[in-house]
């Protein structure tokens, strides 16, 4: 922010902030809200019965049956959650002058997003419920293993096959930036498959940059926005960070404590879903109509670890602070950098307490400056 700017303005925009941070955090909460009352209605109503009845007229085949069953309950929780998600992701983007989008745009950006949603859904839950059918209780070890495997073959493919559906990337041909960069890899040793900008400005104003991919598709990629707005000491540094994750191991910890909380949760929530069911007297776990008594207790387990999970996230993001401030030698880069990043991205710097905990996957803007200043070079 420009120091000569009047208070009045600076005032302003810090109130924006709030009230924009404030917007989304409610936001955030309704839509947690909303689902956990969805998959308990969906789960002990009776409504599942209900929908299957009239499914079954159509087919007697169990697996056209399940999937009729989750395209008319997802289609239901998108007519619901589609209005606020057109505020949310449309309006009030606009409304901070953060959107680049028009409405044309929002809505084909949506239809990829659900055109790549079903056709990796189908197949997960096709053998989500053939592995239900056929291994009685023992189905969680077996899914967990699947997941864990086709997670780990989606952030293998996804940088060639999922994100191009997005954005357009290109070879980085900046040739200051792309010194700097390989300076900076060759000290680790690092095979990547390359370094590409991708056109993140055609959605929104907001940068971002990071480690894509694993294996041979490992590639590094920073967004045009975040090259238009940064100077070539923030880029470097901000990039450092992300090698940070990948020098600290920080993506292979993830994926294998992710797939630890795979494992558990599907552990615990399937003796709960057996109890349950056979309290309800239902005769066998993939019965269609008992399968949402599941998802409702994935649901809640996956909110109960969701603060959790974001402690280690923001473990793994200070570690990698530390990292790229003591390899570049400098601290200026990157307190102008966080900064920048929450002017641009409209960030609260200093946000509750309580909420932060929650629901932050990164430390706050604040607390990333200060940790920042005292680092020792």
């Amino acid at each position: 922010m420009k120091t000569n700017e009047p208070v009045s303005n600076i005032i302003k925009k810090e109130e924006d902030v709030k009230t924009y941070n404030r917007i989304k955090i409610i936001i955030n909460i309704f839509d947690l809200v909303f689902n956990i009352i969805f998959i308990t209605l969906l789960a002990f109503s009776g409504i599942s019965q209900y929908i299957l009845g009239h499914i079954e007229v159509y087919s007697q085949n169990p697996y056209i049956q399940f999937l009729l069953f989750l395209f008319v309950v997802g289609l239901i929780a998108a007519l619901i959650d589609f209005p606020i998600d057109l505020y949310s992701s449309y309006f009030l983007e606009h409304r901070y002058g953060l959107s680049n989008q028009n409405i044309f745009n929002w809505l084909i950006e949506r239809m990829k997003s659900l055109i790549v949603g079903v056709s990796l859904g189908i197949p997960v839950s096709l053998i989500f419920y053939y592995l239900l059918r056929i291994s009685g209780d023992n189905w969680w070890l077996f899914f967990g293993i699947f997941v864990f495997i086709f997670a780990i073959l989606l952030a293998r493919i996804a940088p060639i096959l999922i994100f191009p559906i997005f954005y357009k990337y290109k070879q980085l041909d900046n040739d200051a930036l792309k010194e700097r960069i390989f300076g900076i890899i060759k000290k680790y040793n690092i095979g990547i498959k390359g370094i590409y900008t991708f056109d993140m400005s055609k959605d929104t104003k907001k940068a971002n940059a990071g480690f894509t991919g694993i294996g041979k598709s490992k590639r590094i990629i920073i967004s045009d926005t975040l090259i238009d707005n940064f100077t070539l000491d923030e880029i470097e540094i901000i990039f450092a960070h992300e090698l940070g994750h990948y020098i600290k191991r920080h993506i292979v910890k993830s994926i294998f404590f992710s797939g630890t909380i795979i494992f558990l949760s599907f552990y615990i929530c399937g003796i709960l879903y057996s109890k349950t069911i056979s309290i309800y007297g239902l005769d066998h776990s993939y019965d269609i109509a008992a399968i949402p008594i599941l998802f409702f207790y994935l649901s809640l387990f996956s909110l109960v670890l969701m603060p959790i999970t974001n402690i280690i996230s923001r473990r793994f993001e200070r570690e990698a602070d530390l990292f790229a401030i003591q390899l570049i030698g400098k601290n200026e880069p990157f307190i102008s950098s966080m900064e920048r990043l929450a002017e641009l991205n409209l960030t609260d710097k200093e946000p509750n307490k309580i909420i932060e905990f929650l629901f932050y996957s990164h430390p706050s803007i604040k607390k990333r400056i200060e940790f920042g200043r005292n680092v020792i070079i």
